[in-house]
């Protein structure tokens, strides 16, 4: 592969094989399980993917339906309701669906992330006990899981005073908080209650986890990559000293503009010409959100138009690289509707092979439907 023209190289990186843009993608996409779907179990998958990003409930589920051969969305619920896999704050200091055993140690490992987040709300707690408020909202929430209106309602007593929301964002910083189930749930409802995961998980969390085994998980699920992609993976920073510790376990390479990549030397790297079918992902999917630099699968024209507002998108995949969003409305009647909104002009044979994975979602998402119907709307040029 030739080098295009970019960046110089940096030193340590000047003579490691190139990697094009177009061979990153199809490694990510075998790692993410999107070139072809594996009968892997969710419990696996979920150790594998080192999590789900899950602000909203359905977008876990969605991500495990583009992923895995004959997925049951139960099966995750079922995991859920078995304190198996909980929904936590943990990487970018944003909602994960994890196993139990990751998030006692992920959870401390991006405490950092969390804690810069908070600092962004100190003008709101002056005058407050950070340590006396993290006792009296662990006691508060391992008494009984409380939503987060209670938890500030629970703290103004003590700081009458201090900014209400500052006050939640204090207890959702300083404590590992898991939201509940019946939320998280296929099908159910439930609004955020939370307590602690050591208290939900009877369970303590790992004390200063190093970093060195995320890292090498962190390359198993989205390599090849640089320091800096694992750095916007998990929100943190200083992670240089530890890739440079497994620098002997690991392969280099760099990209077409010089970057230096960290791989293990057995990952998958396909061919750059590896077949990608279309893939159907929901909002917020970390294929999308875990490289410094994510053109390995989103174009520089397409980067902002997952979003609308504040509002972000599912998204679709053609030939391993983002190609635009869709939507799935449910009707009172039992009718399901998937509508597939194109960013530019599909061929004849793209078309019909979205309208397959299109209906295949659809038929698994919604299995319960009265009737399916599958649709092409049109994307506005920029949003």
């Amino acid at each position: 592969m030739t080098k295009t023209p970019g960046t110089p190289a940096t030193p340590r990186a000047a003579g490691a094989p190139v990697l094009t843009r177009q061979a990153l993608n199809r490694a990510t996409l075998a790692r993410q399980l999107l070139l072809s779907r594996t009968p892997m179990a969710v419990d696996a998958a979920l150790t594998h993917l080192v999590g789900l990003q899950a602000q909203n409930v359905k977008p876990p589920y969605y991500a495990l339906a583009a992923r895995l051969a004959e997925f049951d969305p139960m099966e995750l619920s079922g995991l859920m309701e078995k304190r198996a896999a909980v929904r936590a704050v943990t990487m970018r200091s944003t909602v994960h669906t994890l196993t139990a055993d990751d998030v006692l140690t992920l959870r401390p490992l991006t405490q950092a992330a969390i804690d810069r987040e908070l600092r962004m709300f100190r003008g709101g707690l002056v005058g407050v006990d950070l340590d006396r408020l993290t006792a009296l909202a662990r006691a508060y929430v391992e008494d009984e899981p409380r939503t987060l209106a209670q938890i500030r309602a629970e703290l103004l007593r003590h700081w009458p005073d201090a900014d209400p929301q500052s006050l939640g964002i204090a207890a959702r910083a300083r404590l590992p908080l898991i939201q509940v189930t019946p939320r998280g749930l296929w099908r159910r409802s439930g609004q955020v209650a939370l307590t602690t995961a050591e208290h939900w998980l009877g369970r303590p969390l790992v004390e200063e986890p190093a970093p060195d085994d995320t890292v090498l998980r962190y390359l198993a699920a989205f390599g090849p990559a640089s320091v800096k992609d694992m750095q916007a993976w998990a929100g943190l920073t200083r992670l240089r000293a530890a890739f440079e510790r497994l620098r002997p376990r690991l392969r280099t390479f760099r990209d077409e503009r010089g970057v230096e990549l960290f791989d293990l030397p057995d990952a998958p790297r396909p061919d750059a010409d590896t077949p990608a079918p279309p893939r159907f992902l929901p909002e917020f999917d970390n294929l999308l959100l875990s490289h410094a630099d994510r053109t390995r699968v989103v174009a520089l024209d397409h980067k902002s138009r997952t979003w609308t507002g504040n509002q972000a998108h599912c998204t679709f995949l053609v030939d391993g690289f983002l190609a635009g969003i869709w939507r799935l409305d449910e009707s009172k009647d039992g009718a399901v509707r998937l509508t597939v909104e194109p960013f530019g002009k599909l061929t004849k044979a793209q078309r019909s092979e979205v309208a397959a994975e299109a209906e295949r979602t659809a038929r698994l998402v919604a299995a319960d439907a009265a009737s399916y119907d599958i649709g092409f709307g049109v994307v506005a040029a920029e949003r």
